[in-house]
């Protein structure tokens, strides 16, 4: 499928490739590598069905790395949208990005983030909380659960700023940076590896900023391991990405724990 869609983009077409997120960007990780995103042709992956919250089908379709092999390609952009209007408007505007592009979509049900006034833009970050404590770094379906815990801090007096990261690649920068400054703290969540994820992305940004000028960086997401078989929503719970255990990992690393 990788390669017949790298045929037809060769042709001037547009085509759309949807599987498991995990067999798409991994199964045919050398397709997608050479006749995809080495001569930088306009195929749209979509891999659904991603992250921890695949669920009981465990490990083996569990893709906990998939933003990072993607990400680690050239020419290759990659979207993580957060509710049901950023993603039917993020699948077509891909279709304008000249190069390929890897949309990675969930099962996990998602309350409705956006309003009718939201426009999907490429690179670009869109704050949903402000906040002047901590600022909460967030994509796909975190991104609410980060904005039930920044509920959760504001009962105790902390104002968390929510940040949607959507567009991995291209990142932007400098709105990365202007978000944490000022902040005593800077969070990441995501239901990925913490390694070549948003994590990553975010820690990257803010390593190569100015001396003194950034906060702290904590990524909340999977600690360097495999998933495991268990219910969507015990699965988070169990790896800290519940609001509760978003809220608990600010207040510790703002006690120096």
């Amino acid at each position: 499928m990788a390669s017949t869609a790298a045929g037809l983009a060769a042709t001037g077409l547009i085509p759309y490739a949807n599987s498991f997120a995990i067999f798409i960007t991994s199964r045919c990780y050398d397709q997608v590598r050479t006749q995809i995103a080495y001569p930088a042709l306009p195929v749209k992956l979509a891999g659904s069905s991603a992250g921890l919250t695949q669920g009981p089908d465990g490990a083996s379709h569990q893709s906990l790395e998939d933003i990072s092999l993607m990400r680690g390609l050239p020419n290759m952009a990659v979207v993580v949208p957060a509710d049901a209007v950023e993603t039917r408007q993020a699948t077509a505007a891909i279709a304008d990005w000249r190069g390929p592009v890897y949309l990675r979509l969930g099962r996990y049900p998602t309350p409705r983030l956006f309003g009718a006034g939201y426009r999907f833009e490429m690179g670009r970050l869109w704050t949903l909380r402000g906040g002047t404590d901590v600022v909460l770094f967030a994509c796909g379906h975190m991104v609410a659960k980060a904005l039930e815990a920044a509920d959760l801090l504001a009962r105790d007096h902390i104002e968390a700023r929510v940040v949607n990261v959507s567009t991995l690649r291209p990142l932007d920068a400098a709105g990365i940076r202007a978000a944490a400054a000022g902040m005593q703290r800077a969070f990441t969540v995501e239901e990925h590896s913490i390694v070549g994820g948003l994590g990553s992305a975010v820690a990257e940004v803010l390593a190569e900023g100015e001396a003194g000028e950034t906060p702290p960086l904590r990524r909340l997401g999977v600690r360097d391991q495999f998933g495991e078989s268990g219910l969507a929503d015990e699965l988070l719970e169990n790896h800290g990405l519940q609001p509760g255990g978003i809220y608990r990992s600010v207040i510790a690393s703002l006690q120096g724990r």
